[in-house]
């Protein structure tokens, strides 16, 4: 009997151990890889997360891009971090509900080996086209493609993206033979487009904005359900005569598996606290991106549908990665 109580008060003692270890979470500055370069959308809404956590927190947040893979480098050295809250993940969807179904083999388990913290934003997919294209409409640019099949071509942020996925879309809607050009990250496949290298392609409205505003490049519509209000003359896909098209990204933060719950949990009450700052609100609304509400279990849940979604995306593109 004495042995057992001794085992139980042991027990407690650890646990007790490990609360007060944690009670001071984050002790620390933390670090949040995003599997992409700097430049692109992942990277602008990282950094704004970033700033907001650090003076939150009072503890340094330092945004580390690991690019290549279709995000699966970043996302691999995630899961290989110890699971204390000090590494996280922010990507968009590739990883975490994309690669599992274009890619042959991961060297990890998105629905596994992750602890899902908080969707942190949600933002339209723009179509854009280097102003030297001879298309101003959806629809020109359908019948330039269809004049020189295999001749057009569009660039993406990497195999996997949602921008990739978007202009495989576009090809089995459209019925077009257009050819994907993989970069490691959406700002060098944006600086080809301004350069005219590339002639289109999608991508989200923090990249986008900017550069249609600098006449850079040319908006000419939107891939989302509604209009966007920062750009309410561009219409829709389905506006513009792509029938079933519709697609949109976000941005998610991740841990690794078998997080402490209670560090768990500091970390999702303080993403949703920044989430409602209104100066955040702002900033995100500035570049077109709406905050995210989902988090924890919530949050899960809407991986595995997006996985779902864009599972049959993939499937009906025929896009693979062996």
């Amino acid at each position: 009997m004495r042995h057992v109580v001794s085992a139980l008060v042991a027990l407690v003692m650890v646990s007790l151990v490990g609360q007060v270890a944690h009670a001071g979470f984050p002790e620390r500055g933390i670090k949040i890889v995003v599997p992409f370069p700097a430049g692109g959308s992942n990277d602008v809404v990282a950094r704004l997360l970033g700033t907001k956590l650090q003076e939150l927190w009072g503890q340094p947040v330092v945004i580390d891009n690991r690019a290549g893979g279709g995000g699966n480098i970043g996302a691999d050295a995630v899961v290989r971090s110890p699971a204390d809250g000090y590494t996280l993940l922010l990507t968009a969807p590739g990883p975490l509900a994309v690669n599992q179904s274009l890619y042959a083999q991961l060297p990890f388990n998105p629905a596994q080996d992750f602890t899902p913290v908080a969707l942190i934003a949600s933002v339209p997919i723009v179509l854009a086209v280097n102003p030297g294209v001879k298309a101003t409409t959806v629809a020109e640019l359908i019948a330039l493609a269809k004049a020189s099949p295999g001749k057009l071509n569009f660039g993406s942020s990497g195999l996997g993206s949602t921008n990739h996925l978007a202009g495989e879309l576009l090809k089995a809607r459209a019925g077009i033979d257009i050819v994907h050009v993989p970069y490691r990250g959406a700002a060098p496949a944006m600086n080809d487009l301004i350069a005219g290298q590339i002639p289109m392609m999608f991508d989200n409205m923090p990249a986008i904005r900017p550069q249609v505003q600098g006449g850079t490049i040319r908006a000419i519509a939107v891939a989302g359900a509604a209009r966007s209000p920062l750009f309410p003359e561009l219409p829709t896909m389905a506006e513009a005569g792509v029938a079933n098209f519709e697609a949109s990204s976000w941005f998610g933060l991740v841990a690794p598996a078998k997080m402490p719950p209670d560090v768990t949990k500091v970390l999702i009450d303080g993403v949703a606290k920044v989430l409602k700052d209104p100066d955040m609100v702002k900033r995100l609304a500035d570049v077109g991106a709406e905050p995210g509400t989902l988090s924890g279990d919530a949050f899960a849940a809407f991986l595995r549908t997006e996985s779902d979604k864009w599972g049959q995306v993939v499937k009906t593109a025929g896009a693979k990665v062996e």
